[in-house]
């Protein structure tokens, strides 16, 4: 400084020292009362030096406690009663500060205030003793601050979902198991495919992105494809198409559903077509098979019964408008059951299969269906009838003159023909086939192999036959069944047993020979309970008679293949106390042909219950030596026919006389079935044939005829057994010449 300035200073008066020292502090003291900041200023005793009213305000302090010269203690004590002191132990408070001060620290606090204000307090040593703090209300700060986190928050967030949502959409339009497509509403270009369109057209979705239908289909296929996207976004309606047949560039022809949606951007304007398509190719063949099966008979692929029904009502309608007769040709195959039977299940199929194609062949586009088992059937429309159907019919026998070569087995089956004709022998489907029906019974009964065409009294005889089926259900509850008994003797001429046989006595048929209702009772399944009934009934008989005759019963195949045989016979000793051993249970080789096994372990049952076993009618069908090798039968019955035709042929004696050696050598008794002269007695008696059977040793009558041989006294109506039978004396007599030549 210049001297004259110093001097310049020494000439200032007193007064205007101390004004121009007033006019500082009030400056001074302005700025502080104006900071937008409380400030506070400690001394080295922690006694407050000056405080600003920002600070006063700040807190809601009183500038009469709150004045230079209070200490820091009192200070806090007075900002605790305001409620602005948020520290729980002040003095800990007070020790925190002046160590971190006394380290030379800026402390740095924020402080909680009531009403959700914030201030941050920032504490610093001066060099020259003591400490100030600024105390920042930073509440709009922290507001705008925690605002623009929760605005990022919410950003990132809003991304975040943003992604997710976009990745989820992406994942579920690459999952969705239908075909998902986006073409470009104005060029027609594929801009978004699925990995399913990647399955339907055998391609990557890159070969097709970018191009046109006209790129990547037939130019036809192309145009509808356009069409069709052209229709949707004119309309603006979605378009559905249904079991639509495709050209795809690597899965070749697919049928496909599809359904197109117009896309608009936010201003309404066309942007995208959108199009679901599924591929419904593996779901028509099914279906298309499912109704082929519903019509068709998987065996022979023939029309089944339910399309012969629909084809005949259909016929029908059109024959009423036209007034053209058409005829229903029944069809039965002759003698496919044997060969089912001997042959086996898988040989009968293979032989329907060619039946099956030899018929389609014959029948030249006219409608023809398997309606079940052997049973075939032809509708046959046009030309004069009923010569049209029976020249059809004609050529259809003609057809299996020749054997069938099937699996190695040379066949030969034939047909049998029934045939009905509209309107004259019927103008409804009950009728036309009820009459086609009664024909073909005609026809098998009179020899098979042949055709019929159906007359008026078939019709008679086939409703009597259904009658008389339908009366056989009630026979044995109305006790119509009776028994007639058959007596059986050795070649020496003693009586050894009987055969039972069953008879129906109708209410109002009269007797009905057993002919004329066991093949009804066997068709309809009657065969069990009427065979049932037969044997409860032989064997309570046989258990009351005196001698221990042997009783035999006739068992039917039918009961073989249902129910529980061996265990019915079981309980029907039981109940009627017979010994096992006087029951013989007769079959026929009918029971083992077919299910050979199960047969076979019923007669073993059988056997093991103390039965007898016989082998009827040997000699005929088959007659396979290998079913006596199988199991153990106790006798053999040569057939009937053998024995009547002994005095007229010399090949029935052959055969009798090698089947009486075959026994012997099997060690089986034989039992000669039809013995009805002396001549056919005395045969079998030098050929030492076991025991007979027959009208010479006795007609099948009811047991009271031979009460005095079964040992008891016949009843004083009963006729003499003399008239009917040849009396035991005779027949030893007649016996002992025959032996003594």
């Amino acid at each position: 400084m210049s001297g004259a300035a110093h001097s310049d200073r020494k000439r200032r008066r007193p007064g205007e020292q101390v004004e121009r020292l007033r006019s500082e502090n009030r400056r001074f003291s302005a700025a502080l009362d104006n900071m937008s900041q409380g400030l506070v200023m400690f001394d080295e005793d922690s006694r407050l030096i000056l405080r600003n009213r920002r600070y006063l305000e700040l807190y809601g302090l009183s500038p009469e406690i709150a004045k230079p010269g209070c200490t820091l203690r009192e200070l806090i004590a007075h900002r605790i009663e305001t409620g602005s002191f948020s520290a729980a132990d002040p003095e800990q408070y007070i020790a925190g500060l002046m160590a971190a001060l006394g380290r030379g620290d800026t402390v740095n606090d924020v402080v909680e205030l009531s009403g959700g204000r914030t201030i941050a307090v920032s504490s610093r040593r001066m060099p020259c003793g003591g400490w100030v703090a600024t105390h920042d209300d930073i509440s709009e700060r922290m507001q705008a601050e925690e605002a623009a986190a929760v605005a990022r928050l919410r950003a990132n967030k809003a991304e975040r979902q943003g992604r997710a949502a976009h990745e989820f959409l992406n994942t579920v339009i690459e999952n969705v198991p239908a075909t998902l497509i986006v073409r470009d509403a104005h060029n027609g270009r594929y801009v978004l495919m699925n990995q399913a369109g990647e399955r339907l057209y055998g391609v990557s979705r890159d070969q097709m992105i970018g191009k046109t239908p006209h790129e990547l289909f037939p130019r036809a296929e192309a145009d509808a494809i356009v069409a069709r996207d052209l229709e949707v976004l004119e309309s603006g309606q979605p378009l559905i198409v249904d079991a639509l047949t495709v050209h795809t560039p690597g899965k070749g022809e697919r049928v496909v559903k599809s359904k197109r949606l117009k896309i608009v951007d936010t201003d309404g304007a066309a942007r995208h077509v959108l199009s679901f398509v599924e591929d419904v190719t593996e779901r028509k063949k099914a279906e298309n098979r499912i109704a082929h099966l519903a019509h068709h008979d998987p065996l022979t692929d023939l029309a089944n019964r339910a399309a012969f029904s629909e084809h005949l009502t259909s016929m029908l309608v059109e024959a009423e408008a036209s007034k053209r007769p058409f005829a229903v040709l029944c069809i039965d195959l002759d003698r496919f059951k044997e060969i089912n039977d001997v042959f086996g299940h898988a040989v009968g199929d293979a032989l329907l299969q060619e039946v099956a194609q030899r018929l389609r062949n014959v029948a030249n586009g006219e409608f023809l269906a398997r309606l079940g088992g052997d049973e075939f059937i032809v509708l046959s429309g046009g030309g004069p009838q009923p010569a049209n159907a029976a020249g059809l019919a004609e050529r259809l026998l003609a057809s299996f003159a020749e054997d069938i070569d099937i699996a190695g087995h040379r066949l030969r089956i034939g047909l049998s023909v029934g045939i009905a004709v509209y309107p004259s022998d019927g103008d409804d489907a009950a009728t036309l086939l009820a009459n086609a029906d009664a024909a073909l019974y005609r026809a098998k009964a009179e020899g098979r192999g042949t055709l019929r065409c159906f007359e008026p009294d078939m019709d008679k005889r086939l409703r009597e036959r259904r009658a008389l089926q339908q009366d056989l259900r009630s026979a044995v509850a109305q006790g119509e069944l009776v028994l007639h008994y058959q007596p059986k003797a050795v070649i020496g001429g003693e009586i050894v047993g009987f055969e039972a046989l069953v008879r129906w006595r109708h209410a109002a048929r009269g007797m009905v020979p057993p002919d004329g209702f066991i093949p009804l009772a066997e068709e309809s399944g009657m065969i069990m309970q009427i065979g049932e009934w037969v044997l409860r009934e032989a064997c309570r008989e046989a258990a009351s008679w005196d001698k221990p005759l042997q009783i035999a019963v006739n068992l039917s195949p039918i009961q073989f293949r249902h129910g529980d045989l061996a265990g019915v016979v079981h309980s029907i000793l039981l109940e009627t106390g017979l010994s096992p051993g006087r029951l013989q249970l007769e079959i026929t080789e009918s029971v083992l042909i077919g299910d050979f096994s199960r047969a076979l372990a019923i007669l073993r049952r059988l056997k093991a219950l103390g039965v007898r076993i016989a082998m009827d009618d040997f000699g005929t069908g088959y007659s396979s030596l290998s079913y006596l090798q199988a199991f153990p039968f106790d006798t053999l019955k040569i057939d009937r026919a053998f024995i009547s035709n002994l005095e007229r042929n010399a090949q029935s004696g052959a055969i009798v006389r090698a089947v009486i050696g075959l026994a012997r050598g099997l060690n089986l008794p034989v039992v000669a079935e039809g013995v009805e002269t002396r001549e056919q007695l005395g045969f079998l008696m030098h050929e030492s044939c076991d025991e007979v059977q027959g009208f010479l040793i006795g007609q099948p009558l009811s047991i009271e005829a031979y009460s005095r041989i079964v040992g008891r006294s016949p009843a004083a109506d009963t006729p003499l057994a003399s008239e009917r039978i040849m009396d035991q004396p005779d027949l030893e007599q007649l016996l002992c010449r025959l032996e003594n030549g």
